[in-house]
C-alpha cells in the first residue's frame, strides 16, 4: 500500500481560495436561491464581489444565479453570501453541485443556510410564504456521496436525521414569525427538473408528505451532513404546484415573486443568526 497522501480534492482547493480571498471563516455562509440577490443590499461593509471561477467553484448557467461571493456584516453575523448555485439539471456533476458546501465546511464556516425558490403542494402555502425546512424527500435517485468515499470529507454512511439543525431551526422559526408575513415549516422534495412537476407528480409529493417541490438544496444538505455542518434552510414559495393554479408557470414569475419576499427573508435571517450566535457563544 502506498503511503503517498491523496491529492487535494476540488473542494479542498476551493476552501484554500476562500481563505485567501476572505481571510478567517465567517459566522455563516448563505446560499441565495433564484431571485434572492436583493438580499445582498443588507450587507454592511461588503467586500467587492468575487466570481466563483476565481474561487475554483463552478459558474451557474441559470438566470437569477449571479455566480459571485460577497463577504459582509449581516446584523451581528459576519456572513459570506453566495449569489446562486449550479444545479444537477444543468448537466453538472454532483461534485460540482456540492463543491461550495464542502469548501465552506472545510474552510471552517460555522453555519450554512440554504435558500431556494419552491413550488407548493398545499393551497394554504401561498406564493410569498417563507418556509423553514425541517426535512426532505429525495425523488431524483441521485446522491452526492455515491462513488469512492473520501474519508477526509466524513463517514461513508452519514446520519442525516438531524441535518437541518433543530436549534438553528428554532431560531429561524422565531425570526420568521417576526418577519411580518406568512411563514410555515415544511418538508422539501427534490425533483430533477428542469421541467416543472406535472399535476400528478405534485399530488404524489403531497401524498408522500412533501409540502414543497424544487430542484436544489437537498444534495448540498446531504454533503454538509457528511461533514457534520450546522445547517438550516428557508424556502420562498414562488408558486402553487401544477394543478393547484390555473396560470402556467414561468421562471420570470418565480424570480419576481421571490424577489418581493427577499426583504422579509433578509430581516428574518439577520434575527436568526444573531440569536444562534448568542446561543452558541459565537
Amino acid at each position: 500500500m502506498s503511503d503517498t497522501p491523496a491529492p487535494p480534492s476540488p473542494a479542498m482547493l476551493s476552501a484554500a481560495r476562500l481563505a485567501e480571498a476572505f481571510g478567517e471563516p465567517p459566522d455563516a455562509m448563505i446560499v441565495l436561491g433564484s431571485g434572492l440577490s436583493p438580499l445582498r443590499a443588507r450587507l454592511r461593509g461588503a467586500t467587492p464581489p468575487v466570481p466563483y471561477a476565481q474561487l475554483g467553484l463552478p459558474t451557474p448557467g441559470v438566470h437569477g444565479h449571479g455566480g459571485e461571493a460577497v463577504l459582509g456584516q449581516l446584523g451581528e453575523a459576519r456572513v459570506l453570501l453566495m449569489s446562486g448555485r449550479v444545479h444537477a439539471y444543468e448537466g453538472r456533476a454532483l461534485e460540482e453541485v456540492v463543491r461550495a458546501t464542502r469548501a465552506a465546511g472545510l474552510w471552517g464556516a460555522k453555519r450554512l443556510i440554504f435558500t431556494a425558490a419552491v413550488g407548493s403542494t398545499r393551497r394554504e402555502l401561498v406564493p410569498g410564504t417563507l418556509v423553514r425546512l425541517t426535512d426532505h424527500i429525495n425523488l431524483t435517485g441521485l446522491n452526492p456521496l455515491r462513488g469512492p468515499n473520501d474519508d477526509r470529507l466524513g463517514p461513508r454512511f452519514p446520519d442525516i436525521s438531524a441535518a437541518y439543525n433543530p436549534v438553528l431551526g428554532a431560531h429561524l422559526d422565531e425570526a420568521l414569525a417576526a418577519s411580518g408575513g406568512p411563514w410555515s415549516r415544511g418538508v422539501y422534495c427534490w425533483t430533477g427538473g428542469p421541467s416543472y412537476e406535472s399535476p400528478a407528480e405534485v399530488r404524489m409529493v403531497a401524498l408522500l408528505g412533501g409540502d414543497l417541490v424544487g430542484m436544489s438544496t437537498v444534495p448540498e444538505v446531504i454533503a454538509g451532513a457528511q461533514l457534520g455542518l450546522r445547517m438550516g434552510a428557508v424556502a420562498v414559495v414562488s408558486n402553487l404546484g401544477a394543478g393547484l393554479a390555473e396560470e402556467p408557470l414561468t421562471h420570470e414569475d418565480v424570480t419576481r415573486v421571490v424577489g418581493e419576499a427577499a426583504d422579509r427573508l433578509g430581516h428574518a435571517l439577520t434575527l436568526a443568526l444573531a440569536a444562534d450566535l448568542r446561543a452558541a457563544g459565537g
